[in-house]
């Protein structure tokens, strides 16, 4: 989606453009119209990502990815003040790039494309996986599509179990200063 800043358009054109728009990732891909099998959790439920905030980047060795972990700003001002179990409308939205070295400095990598996408919705009134409250999805990138994770949200959960004492969260808030 992209709206030019420069024209000056009236503000309810400008809304009825932004409501009819497709929603993209970073890398110019359309989110796909696509569910997990168990919880029928939507690829387009991240929609609006783009405004949530980096709380942390992971790399992940078995992947030789980098992840951005984003999050909406209910979970977000909650990480921050280390408010845990998160409220309920916490979203976490993981993103995993493949990596190559950098250009002009090849003693540095840099995120290359987009692999899989990840979130976690917490929402306690539908979703209690032993008690945890969250709903898991994650899409991968195969052949230069998005499909749902093979395994399901019961992989997402056998994992995410072994966070318990986090409330399920792998990430913890990285303060900058």
């Amino acid at each position: 989606m992209k709206i030019f800043t420069k024209l000056l358009l009236p503000t309810a054109l400008v809304f009825n453009l932004y409501a009819q728009s497709d929603v993209y990732l970073s890398d110019n891909t359309k989110l796909p119209d696509l569910k997990m099998p168990n919880s029928k959790l939507p690829f387009d439920m991240i929609e609006g990502y783009q405004n949530y905030k980096i709380v942390a980047t992971h790399f992940r060795t078995d992947k030789n990815e980098i992840r951005y972990i984003l999050a909406n700003p209910t979970a977000y001002s909650a990480l921050k003040d280390d408010r845990i179990p998160l409220p309920d409308g916490s979203k976490i939205v993981k993103i995993g790039w493949s990596v190559k070295k950098m250009l002009k400095w090849d003693a540095a990598l840099e995120a290359d494309k987009i692999m899989r996408v990840e979130y976690m919705v917490k929402n306690s009134k539908i979703f209690n996986h032993n008690g945890d409250n969250w709903g898991y999805a994650r899409f991968v990138k195969s052949k230069e599509k998005y499909i749902p994770w093979e395994k399901g949200d019961k992989g997402c959960i056998s994992c995410h179990s072994s966070a318990k004492d986090n409330d399920y969260l792998f990430t913890k808030f990285q303060h900058t200063f």
